[in-house]
């Protein structure tokens, strides 16, 4: 799955991509608890994220929490679920 933070500029727009790539039927009242049960349930295994454009910590807004919880499903499922950030250098 990619997600370009540059075109993600909120949580809806979040859910909407993750939705759209992760072959996962539509959810209604997409929230966090919400994608946590996709990430640790219905997300065919193993999977990658790239994450890129990622914003820095300070203007992440409402998108932090999101993005922690990615990582905490890293870490949930031991190396089953893999976020790589991609740095993209413009020119």
């Amino acid at each position: 799955m990619h997600f370009d933070f540059l075109a993600i500029r909120s949580c809806e727009d979040f859910y909407r991509c993750f939705i759209e790539q992760s072959g996962i039927a539509g959810e209604s009242g997409a929230n966090l608890d919400t994608l946590w049960d996709m990430l640790t349930g219905e997300l065919r295994l193993p999977a990658r994220a790239w994450l890129y454009h990622l914003p820095s910590v300070p203007q992440r807004g409402d998108l932090a929490a999101i993005i922690e919880l990615l990582e905490e499903a890293v870490r949930e499922l031991q190396g089953e679920f893999i976020v790589q950030r991609v740095q993209v250098c413009g020119g």
